[in-house]
């Protein structure tokens, strides 16, 4: 009875969410309607009714509790992602035939960003579904809370820790509405910018709509089986890099060149790492398939690159078959895509953020082992100094989410390994695994539509788990198994 009480005091706001997106699943009606797709009126009906019945009937309940808890707030985040994804499962599962376990996989694909695609061939999908994919790509980018946060027109508590709770870490302006509501104006002019800009590479405007629409959101969809290659265009390529990058970081760097802050910006120690990890790990790659795998420098320049772009800022475009690369260039992209983009932006992974905190931690408790008990070494970062209590709590956060992304990925891979048998190495698996992780989408090829439901399961789970950074997934087994009192320190 407690759980039920403590869910109702954000039951009112997370309806008022799903509500927007009722409004928001309105707009592949115009698709239908554009190419006269009348057949998908009926796949596609039932997304917007479910979003405004359950929206309705969330905020018809009345809450028990004034401020709810941050654990609550987690819990709901966890639902509002599952139920997206099981209602956008709907026009796969109606309009393509496709079953569940596979419009579930499609539709969780979506709303995380992750890329990954099950179905059969995509040239043969209704445009009204290649939409679907890319128009949920790019909501789940910039994130359904924070979304229909943007919308509502009133500031409270619960609003603040759901929007907190999806991972969002950026609060620039007085109110997290008002944050909300920039960070959206600044992705849709983005979107527009750039679908303009790809329009110069050759290709239709259909095709350029939704190729920026999931390069922003760094998701990584395609319109095509081919993917990139479909087009055999190396300026589109070129075109599409900018793109990814500028999904990769936070929003709040749009916003900070909006008012002409350059110097803010060029001082950012996440973008100084992310330039010179690109930089490096591109010049590696490019010599690796150049010397080992007997790529014409061009060749190797133009896949090296784009690739190490692609797996850096976790958006999953892929213009090279990985499988047919050497062993190092396979670990090195893996890597990349393991540690990710930056906190505030659409990408996934552990974040750079996070990678430098735990650096300046490191650093912070070689020097503390060197000096007698009683004197106490500040620990900076940032330019900031933090006090000795702050600084222990939020290093030990850090380093739990770290630890978290990395035991999953290691046992992931064992459990793939072990449900069934493949030709692949544990490398490759591991490949795809943290790729489905950190929400990329590039793959060996282990991951396939004909893969065996265990195998879709989990990699289902885990594109979840990874777009939400564990805690809120946690909360919510946690809250539903020992009722959200377990939170509360004792």
């Amino acid at each position: 009875m407690r759980r039920i009480e403590h869910l109702a005091s954000i039951a009112g706001d997370i309806g008022a969410i799903f509500r927007w997106l009722g409004i928001l699943a309105l707009a592949p009606f115009i698709v239908i309607v554009i190419f006269g797709e009348w057949q998908m009126i009926v796949p596609m009906a039932p997304v917007p009714i479910l979003f405004f019945v359950l929206g309705y009937l969330l905020q018809r309940v009345r809450p028990n509790e004034r401020h709810p808890k941050f654990s609550v707030a987690l819990v709901g985040v966890a639902f509002t992602w599952l139920f997206a994804a099981l209602i956008g499962a709907i026009p796969f599962l109606l309009g393509a035939q496709m079953s569940v376990t596979d419009s579930l996989f499609e539709s969780m694909s979506g709303w995380t960003t992750s890329g990954f695609s099950v179905v059969p061939v995509i040239d043969d999908l209704p445009q009204t579904l290649v939409f679907w994919r890319s128009y949920t790509q790019w909501i789940g980018g910039i994130g359904i809370i924070a979304f229909g946060v943007a919308m509502h027109n009133r500031s409270a508590i619960a609003l603040s820790r759901l929007y907190h709770s999806e991972g969002r870490p950026e609060e620039f302006m007085p109110s997290v509405i008002g944050t909300a509501r920039r960070v959206w104006v600044v992705y849709l002019a983005l979107t527009v910018a750039f679908t303009v800009l790809i329009l110069f590479s050759g290709i239709p405007l259909w095709d350029s709509l939704n190729l920026v629409m999931v390069a922003i959101s760094t998701g990584g969809f395609s319109n095509h089986d081919g993917g990139v290659l479909f087009y055999q265009n190396p300026v589109l390529e070129g075109m599409l890099i900018p793109v990814m990058i500028a999904g990769s970081l936070p929003i709040q760097v749009g916003i900070l060149l909006y008012y002409g802050k350059f110097q803010s910006f060029l001082k950012s120690r996440v973008l100084h790492f992310i330039t010179i990890a690109t930089l490096i790990v591109s010049a590696l790659v490019i010599l690796n398939l150049h010397r080992n795998n007997g790529m014409p420098l061009s060749q190797a320049i133009r896949e090296g690159v784009f690739c190490v772009v692609s797996s850096f800022t976790t958006t999953g475009f892929q213009n090279s078959d990985i499988l047919l690369w050497a062993p190092v260039a396979v670990v090195l992209l893996t890597i990349l895509m393991f540690i990710g983009t930056s906190l505030g932006s659409t990408g996934g992974g552990i974040k750079v953020n996070r990678l430098l905190l735990a650096y300046s931690a490191l650093v912070w408790w070689f020097k503390r082992l060197f000096v007698g008990k009683n004197v106490k070494i500040p620990f900076r970062h940032e330019g900031v100094t933090y006090p000795e209590s702050v600084s222990e709590v939020e290093i030990a956060k850090n380093m739990l989410i770290i630890f978290l992304y990395f035991s999953t990925c290691v046992a992931a891979t064992v459990f793939a390994l072990q449900v069934t048998t493949t030709s692949f190495t544990v490398y490759e698996v591991l490949f795809d695994v943290v790729s489905a992780l950190s929400n990329v989408g590039l793959s060996v090829g282990y991951l396939t539509p004909a893969s065996p439901l265990p195998i879709k399961w989990l990699f289902t789970f885990m594109m979840w788990i990874g777009r939400l950074e564990f805690v809120a997934v946690i909360a919510l087994f946690i809250g539903l198994v020992k009722g959200f009192d377990a939170f509360e320190v004792r």
